[in-house]
């Protein structure tokens, strides 16, 4: 889809190159969001997390198994996006 509307972008594997704790702290200040708003339950869930976790013990559990984290997210420059749905991808344009 955003290459049909013409948008170039560089495709991270997650789980090949995860984001490092400090990584994930400048997304999610882009997001203007805390690791909580892009936490998969899911996952969460599979790893005995309670919910009781700090921001920073969940950004470095984020950092140590990337699939807690809600995907895709686009970036550019100072601005990031949630990538569900996907048309949010456009919002960078």
């Amino acid at each position: 889809m955003l290459e049909e509307k013409g948008l170039a972008f560089e495709y991270r594997e997650y789980t090949e190159q995860p984001l490092a704790a400090d990584e994930l702290k400048d997304v999610l200040s882009k997001l203007g969001c805390g690791p909580r708003d892009v936490l998969r339950g899911r996952d969460a869930k599979t790893l005995g997390l309670d919910g009781n976790e700090t921001d920073t013990q969940l950004v470095a559990l984020m950092a140590e198994h990337p699939t807690l984290l809600q995907r895709p997210i686009g970036v550019l420059g100072d601005r990031a996006v949630l990538g569900r749905p996907v048309e949010n991808l456009l919002e960078l344009a």
